[in-house]
């Protein structure tokens, strides 16, 4: 069960119990939950005013999705790439296989209960499995996102110094990321992210915005090149020690950014939004000597969504890259997914 399941399952017990019942039918409705007593009705109010003040958009542009209950199925595929530029002009390039998995979900407003199938390993493409989270969560005047990757499978090499067209597999990665990014909606009446990326609105007439806010990031990354042939480690740079190449850092950064949905029929919209991400670095970079340099990070966002009445569906496709460099290389390295999503919204009460 992932983490998400757990904590949608904690909630629904502890609202469950924080309310005093009674005999009789329950019933859901806010009026009704409000004329139990004193606190469930403060939840109400507190509720009320919560909804109002974080997601009152301007229905002229964004309106709600008209039902409080959606099932989806998900299909998610990723794949990482990373690439060395090395002093004498040469670079080192590396990709690995792709991660796909497929899910079901079923959501109740911002609770999400679901489970994923690891596909690759399934039919036997991977004997682990790369592992990824993320969370998210999103109203009209800012968003939040917590995430970790990590990866220790290998992957292939494409290209070492003069050697191109290579397709040499490699198992000498173990990299970890984990990241936590808010950010504030300058237009936030008029733009949705959540339209277009987690399909929990509707953005009716096309509108954009810019926005800004913090992100905090750690990266540790290990490239083992120890077990390649000696005229592919003969090309490796002197300064990275036994034959590694390894990162530790830390990183508090200022991320900025602009979205812009454009509804270019009245059942479809397509959103794209980017966001460099510059702030501070404090770690090691292929030296055992602490030091601080400039961070450098992008995150890029596209996606295509159709509603109609209850049903919706969308594909939606984010790459993110960072950028390290010491006094010898130049590392570029990053995630590309894409998810294609299934739904059908209703209500039960």
């Amino acid at each position: 069960m992932k983490l998400r399941s757990v904590i949608a399952i904690l909630s629904v017990v502890l609202i469950a119990f924080s309310i005093p019942q009674r005999a009789g039918a329950i019933s859901f409705n806010l009026d009704s939950i409000a004329a139990w007593g004193k606190f469930p009705r403060f939840c109400v109010n507190t509720y009320r005013w919560g909804d109002k003040f974080f997601n009152g958009y301007d229905t002229t542009f964004v309106a709600p999705s008209g039902y409080k209950f959606n099932a989806k199925i998900t299909a998610d595929s990723w794949a990482e790439g990373y690439n060395f530029q090395l002093p004498d002009r040469s670079r080192i390039f590396m990709a690995s296989d792709n991660s796909t998995s497929a899910g079901l979900y079923l959501t109740y407003l911002a609770v999400s209960v679901g489970y994923d199938i690891n596909l690759s390993k399934l039919f036997g493409g991977q004997q682990r499995s790369r592992k990824r989270f993320r969370f998210g969560f999103n109203c009209m005047l800012f968003g939040a996102e917590f995430y970790t990757s990590k990866n220790d499978v290998g992957t292939t090499i494409k290209r070492f110094g003069p050697y191109s067209h290579l397709n040499l597999p490699f198992d000498g990665v173990d990299n970890s990321t984990w990241g936590l990014d808010a950010y504030y909606f300058f237009s936030h009446k008029q733009y949705s992210e959540a339209a277009t990326f987690s399909f929990s609105r509707i953005q009716r007439k096309s509108h954009g915005s810019f926005y800004t806010g913090f992100s905090i990031y750690s990266q540790k990354l290990d490239f083992n090149f120890n077990n390649l042939p000696e005229p592919l480690k003969d090309i490796l740079p002197a300064t990275w020690p036994d034959k590694h190449y390894r990162v530790n850092t830390h990183n508090y950064a200022v991320r900025f950014g602009y979205g812009y949905n454009w509804v270019f029929s009245p059942k479809w919209v397509l959103g794209v939004s980017e966001s460099p991400i510059i702030g501070v670095r404090k770690g090691f970079v292929v030296s055992d000597i602490e030091k601080t340099s400039v961070s450098i990070y992008n995150r890029l966002k596209l996606s295509v969504v159709w509603n109609s009445g209850k049903w919706f569906c969308g594909v939606v496709c984010k790459a993110d890259l960072a950028i390290l460099s010491d006094k010898q290389t130049l590392y570029a390295g990053g995630t590309v997914s894409g998810e294609a999503v299934l739904g059908y919204r209703f209500n039960l009460w």
